[in-house]
């Protein structure tokens, strides 16, 4: 039986940890990385009680297990993760609807990602559902960034309704679209 829920502890946040490290690069071939993705943020448990504390993330779990995440990240948390500071830089120069994409009230998904025993069965698209019903009322919208080279995850995100806005390649080469969900689109 999977639920749909927001992050409440120290175990949460620990199952966020243990699924994230299962699909880093480091964790994957080449081969799994090209058909399944990959995350690429690594984030310590400090940071996740941090980010916890300003909004929860969204978790699925089958029984006691984490399967799902969708992390929530605020401009609070702009300086936690310096690996994150060149996306929240080019917010300040985005245009979004004839407005600079940093005057909005956004929420950034900080990360997604799904297990992949979970995968295929709409896991994801339940975690987004909840996750909007849970940042609708409080937030413009959601934004993320997306390695171009993570084709899973950017088919995923369209199919959900995410909209690229945006292109720039990084101070390490690799190429990112920012995607918003915008949720008067829904």
């Amino acid at each position: 039986m999977i639920s749909y829920t927001r992050a409440n502890d120290d175990r949460d946040l620990m199952g966020i940890i243990s699924l994230q490290r299962q699909n880093l690069p480091q964790s994957l071939d080449a081969e799994e990385m090209q058909s399944q993705g990959f995350v690429t943020v690594v984030h310590e448990m400090e940071v996740l009680k941090k980010m916890n504390a300003v909004e929860k993330s969204v978790i699925a779990r089958d029984k006691e297990t984490v399967i799902a995440y969708l992390l929530a990240m605020t401009t609070a948390s702009r300086y936690d993760l310096p690996v994150l500071v060149p996306m929240f830089d080019v917010f300040e120069d985005i245009l979004f609807r004839g407005k600079v994409l940093s005057s909005y009230n956004y929420i950034v998904v900080g990360q997604v990602c799904v297990d992949k025993r979970y995968r295929g069965q709409g896991v994801l698209d339940e975690c987004y559902s909840f996750y909007v019903s849970c940042f609708k009322e409080k937030y413009d919208f959601a934004v993320t960034e997306i390695a171009t080279s993570n084709v899973r995850s950017i088919r995923a995100h369209r199919r959900i309704g995410f909209e690229t806005i945006h292109e720039y390649t990084a101070p390490d080469h690799e190429k990112w679209s920012i995607v918003v969900l915008d949720w008067k689109d829904l």
